[in-house]
């Protein structure tokens, strides 16, 4: 299924991407009331970083994904949770069937979509008070090395920036008018990584990808090089999982 952002050439660097943080995930699950057995719908589900974790709080989970080569690694990675299936589709059509979900989830996906019409969607689908979610890990970029990444991103991007992923969700739901308060819920998280799966994870950014153009892997050789040059064998790199959910009226 072609989209307007084709992650084939990404899909195995995903695998470098940081987990969300256990708490966030927990607390978003309690604020639902979400119980074991209640079918969610993982929506943009990539290489199953979320669907994973839900799979292991034993939710009934149907994972969506219009790329073929992020869905192949998905399903290989969650072949041994019998509760998880996959599908084709995007936050815009899903093809699931209406009013089937207690939750619909996007975890890094819902920027990529059409907002509005994801929205829509999801409403759709779920039951009758049942509950949105749509989460980022955003770098902190207080932290000195993600500083001075930044710093050699935007010497060689004019103008670059992190677009929707970064901002507060919360106009956009509101103005649906489909869901009740939109809570924010967020958690730090500690990633470690090897430079050269720091390096991996770049090469799988796509907003860079897209900013940067031609330009795109000599920034990636750039961050490599600072990152060579701090004489470490692995960096810690902070993240804040963000959350932002809301119940269907």
């Amino acid at each position: 299924m072609k989209t307007e952002w084709d992650y084939t050439t990404l899909a195995d660097a995903y695998l470098k991407r940081p987990d969300y943080s256990d708490a966030a995930i927990d607390a978003m699950l309690t604020l639902a009331g979400a119980e074991k057995g209640d079918k969610f719908c993982d929506v943009g589900a990539g290489v199953a970083h979320l669907t994973l974790m839900l799979a292991a709080r034993n939710l009934e989970v149907i994972a969506v994904e219009p790329n073929d080569a992020m869905r192949g690694i998905g399903i290989k990675r969650t072949e041994k949770f019998s509760n998880v299936r996959w599908h084709e589709g995007t936050g815009e059509i899903t093809g699931q069937s209406s009013k089937a979900f207690d939750m619909v989830t996007f975890g890094s996906s819902f920027n990529v979509c059409d907002r509005p019409l994801a929205l829509k969607e999801s409403a759709r689908i779920l039951k009758p008070g049942g509950w949105f979610a749509c989460m980022w890990n955003h770098r902190q970029l207080d932290d000195p090395i993600q500083s001075a990444i930044e710093a050699i991103i935007k010497k060689r991007v004019s103008g670059y920036g992190y677009g929707t992923r970064r901002e507060d969700q919360t106009t956009v739901i509101d103005a649906s008018g489909l869901f009740g308060p939109v809570v924010h819920l967020d958690s730090r998280v500690m990633h470690e990584q090897t430079v050269e799966e720091c390096v991996e994870a770049w090469r799988s950014h796509a907003t860079l990808e897209r900013q940067a153009g031609p330009n795109f892997f000599d920034v990636v050789a750039a961050i490599e090089e600072y990152l060579l040059s701090l004489g470490k064998a692995s960096i810690q790199i902070p993240y804040s999982t963000n959350i932002w959910i809301a119940r269907l009226r």
